[in-house]
């Protein structure tokens, strides 16, 4: 086989193993808090938000700003750790090459 042919068939097979990869990491989740556990937020490793638990004693009317700064810093904290994960999976489908585009 030509060494065009082999090229073209590892990219092939590393766009089925990104592609792959890709959603396996749509489905893993993980979880950002914050204000000790007053505001709980899952993020998918997608880089989408899954869900948002808000405790109901931190809905202070009067403080909502302390409310936004908690759901922003847990939202934050979990989109964090899934990039993270993002990084290290498709690293491994990479080989440690940097692809533009990818994460």
């Amino acid at each position: 086989m030509s060494s065009i042919g082999k090229l073209m068939k590892q990219a092939t097979r590393l766009q089925r193993q990104m592609e792959e990869t890709q959603q396996q990491l749509a489905a893993r989740t993980v979880e950002g808090t914050s204000g000790g556990g007053a505001v709980k937020v899952v993020a998918r490793c997608d880089g989408s938000l899954a869900s948002i638990k808000i405790d109901p004693q931190a809905a202070n009317p009067a403080d909502i700003q302390l409310l936004e700064d908690l759901v922003l810093t847990a939202a934050n904290s979990a989109l964090s750790q899934a990039r993270e994960i993002t990084t290290a999976e498709m690293g491994k489908v990479t080989g440690g090459f940097s692809i533009p585009g990818l994460v």
